[in-house]
């Protein structure tokens, strides 16, 4: 129940009809939503200030709690199903050591020492458990958006954040079910009586794997298929599919969120899963809009308050410990500590996980609304700063760089001792940056013309395969200044970046910018040249130092118009 609160501001008319309600709901978040994007914030924290704007503490918009309840159910199954898409079991046996050490390290690490810190904040023993786990998730999506925004999804880095939010993922599962079971255990206070019914969820739990597991051998694919042929039907069916065993799970006694993992699961080896993905993703952050209003709504301004010191010493926590234990244990296992310091910037905030398992805790009684409060405000202050923490996050390791040594091994072997090998091969005339479709052609033609060529690529996955065709190439980032002080540029005549650019304009964290700079500083005598693909950025490169600047549209326009004259002459 909603507490009682006189709100600021008298809205009652649109009390009157539901509808009302979601209208103001919805334009409420829009005009909130678009200050999250000029403040360059994810949409999760502006749809928390939403439901604190629109709860019983400012605006009072909302009275129908039951429509905005179901809506946020349906929202968690959707959400926890998409989740369910992405643990590809091929995938999850795939991980490797540094994904499931980083992973598992870091979640032992911070729920440890977030129980003895909250104990020592004067929490109870119970509440502090909560926390401590709460603080161990990460968001998945927000570390996504970003790196796919940054383009560092494929980079080393990107890869092993990636790969310790998946083993993160599976904490999160496993932490479902203890809740699940102490749950039903709470139900009945008889010992004998809660074991039986604990061992009941878990042989319904069971047939209900069995039963998936039959699915995904002879049913997942042949039905996928199907339903693919109409876009909108696969849509249909994806949602019904989530509902139907999240409602099993509700039915069986271990949740809808369980319920509706298991739906994702079950379609997750199937070849069009990431088509359900990207055509679910809009749907369910409107869903998830419902939940994190009906959080907001049941959040007091006072009660936040009354949490803000508690709250901003676990946010410290979260956004230098978590990083911390990322860097050592990557150091550990021979990372560079450039490498460890921008994968662990990616935990440097929780999750809506943290949200969802809190609630999942207030719901059976176990936590007060008091620490659910205190997680939220961790997660409002985590998500908005950790977001330009990742984005700015070249910039900030160069600034803190004299300060990470330690967290480098004398021989990081798992990324130098390679490279080292491939640079004191041989000298190169010329370096190429990027190993996309215009930098092979471009490489291609270089070769074909008898040039020795060094490509670089910061994809592991193209580097290697680039070296089993037999050409010299490396892992690297343009954006890297110590990398590219390594590199053999005795004798090198030309370096070239072909990395393909997305967006317009030039940032200090440009790879094109810190490539001339670099080069400019250790006393790079040959030519550099970059590629864009926005014509007016090619006075402001070449002002920046520049040789010469590729327009890869523009070029091949320019011969084509150039072979037709000719043919036409």
């Amino acid at each position: 129940m909603s507490p009682i609160v006189r709100p600021m501001f008298d809205l009652s008319f649109i009390h009157t009809v539901p509808f009302y309600e979601i209208t103001a709901l919805l334009v409420l978040a829009a005009a909130v939503g678009f200050l999250s994007l000029m403040l360059r914030q994810p949409m999760i924290v502006s749809f928390i200030a939403v439901g604190v704007l629109a709860g019983p503490s400012v605006f009072d918009i909302v009275q129908s709690y039951e429509y905005i309840d179901l809506m946020a159910e349906l929202g968690i199954a959707l959400l926890l199903f998409l989740v369910g898409l992405k643990l590809d079991l091929s995938l999850v046996r795939s991980l490797g050591l540094v994904s499931l050490a980083t992973g598992l390290g870091q979640v032992l690490f911070t729920s440890v020492a977030g129980f003895f810190l909250g104990r020592f904040l004067g929490l109870d023993a119970g509440t502090s458990v909560y926390v401590a786990v709460a603080l161990t998730f990460s968001s998945t999506i927000i570390i996504v958006k970003l790196l796919s925004d940054k383009k560092e999804v494929d980079s080393l880095h990107g890869r092993i954040a990636l790969g310790f939010l998946i083993v993160q993922d599976l904490v999160v599962v496993f932490a479902m079910m203890v809740l699940s079971a102490f749950g039903v255990s709470s139900e009945s206070p008889d010992g004998y009586s809660s074991l039986l019914q604990i061992a009941t969820v878990f042989l319904y739990g069971g047939i209900m794997l069995l039963a998936v597991s039959l699915f995904i051998r002879f049913l997942a694919n042949p039905l996928v298929n199907r339903f693919a042929r109409s876009p909108e039907l696969l849509i249909t069916f994806a949602l019904g599919w989530a509902a139907f065993l999240a409602s099993a799970g509700d039915v069986f006694g271990f949740s809808k969120e369980l319920g509706g993992l298991m739906a994702g699961v079950s379609l997750a080896s199937t070849p069009i899963r990431e088509s359900i993905v990207s055509r679910m993703a809009s749907l369910r952050d409107f869903l998830l809009l419902f939940f994190f209003i009906s959080l907001g709504m049941n959040l007091d301004i006072a009660l936040l308050g009354a949490q803000a010191g508690p709250a901003m010493i676990f946010s410290l926590f979260v956004l230098i410990g978590n990083p911390l234990i990322v860097m050592i244990i990557m150091g550990i296992l021979g990372y560079r500590k450039r490498t460890g310091f921008l994968a662990g910037l990616t935990v440097a905030q929780i999750s809506e996980f943290s949200l969802i398992f809190m609630a999942m805790g207030m719901e059976l009684g176990h936590v007060r609304p008091e620490a659910m409060g205190l997680v939220t405000l961790v997660g409002l202050v985590t998500i908005a700063l950790s977001v330009y923490m990742i984005t700015y996050s070249h910039t900030l390791y160069r600034f803190l760089e004299p300060l990470l040594g330690l967290f480098e091994r004398a021989m990081p072997v798992r990324e130098r001792e390679s490279n080292r090998k491939q640079l004191e091969k041989e000298q190169y005339d010329i370096v190429l940056f990027g190993m996309g479709r215009y930098g092979t052609a471009v490489a291609h033609y270089l070769r074909k013309d008898g040039y020795r060529v060094l490509s670089v690529d910061f994809n592991p996955d193209e580097v290697r395969q680039w070296k089993k065709r037999g050409y010299d190439a490396v892992y690297g980032d343009a954006s890297d200044p110590e990398f590219l002080a390594g590199l053999p540029l005795r004798g090198v005549k030309w370096v070239i970046s072909a990395v393909a650019q997305h967006e317009l304009g030039l940032s200090r964290e440009d790879p094109r910018l810190v490539l001339i700079d670099t080069l400019k500083q250790i006393g790079f005598s040959g030519k550099i040249a970059v590629s864009t693909q926005w014509i007016k950025e090619k006075e402001l490169l070449t002002a920046k130092g520049a040789d010469y600047v590729f327009l890869p549209f523009y070029d091949a326009a320019e011969r084509a118009a150039e072979r037709i004259n000719e043919d036409l002459a």
